[in-house]
């Protein structure tokens, strides 16, 4: 068994070897916490839940860290009279919590706030100081670019080429493109936002939080740094830049996750053009979001439409009238848990390649179908059980939350059943003619009836 991982640093599929075998290390950059979520920051989660559900069956155990960033500049500047920034943070927090569980999403092994490691942050930031590598001015500090001779090798930028350093106030910068680790406080922001230290009181820098805490919670070495790719610079390659200058050998590989788009646009509050999560989730099984966001390569963008959606649905209902047929013919239901499919495992191994994994639970599926028509259950009820297997690792065996359709499919069934009794009691009394109209009309709405030994079961097609 061997996992491969695209490395966004080495820009190469690079077999997936973690310091520790028995408890592999990730740390995903989080929220920003200035509003609710958007569908692509749920894909972003989802794609990294993915990658650790599958660690997770591969090595056993994960520790698996996702921060929230609840101080900024965007935070403070979306706060009212009425709801200052702490209140708004953890009510955006909150939001993106729901959005995550709707969908399925593990919650981390620690989920630090930013606010609640500003002395660490003040402490790596001081060891940079002293290093050479940055320098207070003005009441803020800045990371000196030019002191790190490796800075842009994320990315294989020069330090030339880079546009200036837009996160702070360049007013006491030695070169416009070294950035902030330490904010001044400012006339005009509450002072609940800032903090004592030795460079005067302010608030951290957005960069220098995630290198603090991924020291704190994984040390200065860990497996895994994730995040979207419109991270990799400035966010990611700063913190490779602050962390390995004070020392740290940090993160042994880098995965970046594709972005969701619109008309081909990257999906941004920024641009405005964004389609909030609570509104997706609303409208449609949380299943079936997490169906079509998860199906394209977790390094492709995806252009999510109602298409992607509708697919995804009938994707699931194939799989679930599968399955349901073979819990009431077989006895899948009393057998131990099987393993995932070699062909599943290779399909995840190579670089978490769901869409092949799809493929392969979709042919399970087919082949289940097929053995039960045949009337071969002990097939069949080992397509069922590693249906199962695949469907848990994809984390697509959640319960789903009921929807506005509930009321709707309850009343369907109840109907449906009526049918299916009318024409037993046809059978029974040897009205073939009656009991043939009902089937004919059954099939003429688009549903299909299966005898079993079980009774009749229907679907639709």
């Amino acid at each position: 068994m061997t996992v491969r991982l695209y490395d966004t640093k080495a820009q190469a599929l690079r077999d997936f070897v973690p310091v520790d075998p028995a408890n592999v290390t990730m740390y995903v950059c989080g929220p920003t916490v200035q509003s609710g979520p958007h569908i692509g920051h749920v894909r972003a989660a989802l794609a990294f839940d993915l990658l650790r559900r599958w660690l997770e069956y591969r090595f056993a155990r994960v520790t698996f860290v996702r921060n929230v960033t609840d101080i900024d500049d965007k935070v403070l500047a979306n706060a009212t009279d009425t709801e200052p920034w702490w209140a708004l943070a953890y009510r955006m927090e909150l939001e993106f919590s729901r959005a995550y569980a709707a969908v399925g999403i593990l919650p981390p092994t620690y989920e630090p706030r930013a606010t609640a490691s500003v002395a660490q942050m003040q402490e790596l930031i001081a060891d940079l100081i002293e290093r050479g590598h940055a320098y207070a001015a003005a009441g803020d500090v800045y990371f000196d670019v030019r002191s790190w001779p490796a800075y842009g090798e994320l990315t294989r930028q020069s330090v030339d080429a880079m546009e200036s350093a837009a996160d702070a106030d360049p007013r006491g910068k030695r070169d416009p493109r070294d950035f902030a680790l330490w904010k001044g406080a400012k006339e005009g922001e509450p002072a609940s936002a800032t903090w004592v230290s030795p460079w005067g009181a302010g608030r951290p820098g957005w960069h220098i939080e995630c290198s603090a805490m991924s020291r704190r919670y994984l040390g200065p070495e860990f497996d895994i740094h994730g995040g979207g790719l419109d991270l990799r610079f400035p966010h990611h390659e700063n913190e490779i830049a602050q962390s390995t200058a004070a020392g740290d050998p940090f993160a042994r590989y880098w995965v970046h996750n594709g972005l969701v788009t619109v008309d081909g646009q990257k999906m941004s509050k920024s641009l405005g053009n964004f389609t909030l999560a609570a509104d997706v989730l609303a409208e449609r099984d949380p299943r079936v979001v997490r169906y079509a966001l998860a199906a394209a390569h977790y390094r492709s963008n995806l252009d999510i439409s109602d298409r992607a959606f509708a697919e995804a649905a009938s994707a699931l209902d194939r799989i679930d009238t599968f399955r349901g047929r073979a819990m009431r013919v077989t006895d899948a239901a009393t057998l131990p848990p099987a393993g995932v499919p070699a062909a599943f495992a290779d399909a995840l191994d190579d670089d978490l390649g769901v869409p092949q994994a799809l493929a392969v639970l979709h042919e399970t599926v087919r082949m289940g179908n097929t053995a039960i028509d045949a009337g071969d259950l002990p097939a069949a009820a080992e397509a069922a059980r590693a249906t199962t297997a695949m469907m848990d690792v994809l984390g697509l065996d959640m319960d789903a939350e009921p929807t506005a359709a509930g009321g709707a499919d309850a009343a369907l069934d109840a109907l449906v059943a009526e049918l299916i009794a009318q024409r037993a009691r046809a059978r029974a009394d040897k009205d073939w003619a009656a009991a043939d109209r009902i089937r004919d009309a059954i099939a003429a709405a688009g549903i299909t009836l299966e005898d079993t030994p079980a009774g009749t079961h229907w679907s639709i097609e």
